[in-house]
């Protein structure tokens, strides 16, 4: 093969290879910057905080009430008002008003992250649908937030082909 063709091969093929290149469009997005900045996510912060203040105050006042019993319990023991038998059952009762109070703690949780996902969820639905509409009508194969795809063209998933090489599919 003479230099020529050589060289001719390569400049095709890099050409190739730009045109192909220049045919993809891809995106990107700060979507962590672009939600502070939408009225709905601020609301549903404000939101959130408020539940949140909510169920620590009603687990607050549950803590407040226990330890009152507790240095009332103690006070009557060091004072020798309460018989063995009925300091066992004291303490266990203490004992469930604390397994009590755990599990609330456990149950806010839970509770915060649910109101999380609700409050969220058509945020980021109306967020994802906003960036695959602006993709479509762009013309981006692909759109990246920070590294992370968010939106890619069905057309261009090798996996039927992938499927194929590997004996997975006739």
């Amino acid at each position: 093969m003479s230099k020529f063709m050589k060289t001719g091969s390569f400049l095709i093929i890099a050409l190739l290879c730009t045109v192909a290149l220049q045919a993809q469009k891809f995106g990107y997005i700060n979507s962590q910057a672009m939600m502070a900045e939408l009225p709905k996510v601020k609301q549903a912060d404000s939101d959130m905080e408020a539940f949140q203040k909510q169920l620590q105050k009603k687990g607050q006042d549950m803590v407040t009430a226990f330890q009152t019993k507790v240095q009332d319990f103690q006070k009557r023991v060091e004072a020798g008002e309460v018989p063995p038998k009925a300091q066992e059952e004291e303490e266990k009762k203490l004992e469930e008003e604390r397994q009590k109070i755990l599990a609330y703690e456990q149950e806010m949780t839970q509770q915060l992250q649910t109101k999380r996902d609700a409050l969220l969820k058509p945020i980021l639905d109306e967020f994802n649908a906003a960036v695959k509409a602006v993709a479509t009508e762009n013309g981006y194969q692909y759109v990246f937030d920070q590294g992370i795809l968010l939106y890619f063209d069905a057309a261009m998933d090798v996996a039927p082909l992938v499927k194929k090489k590997l004996g997975l599919t006739q």
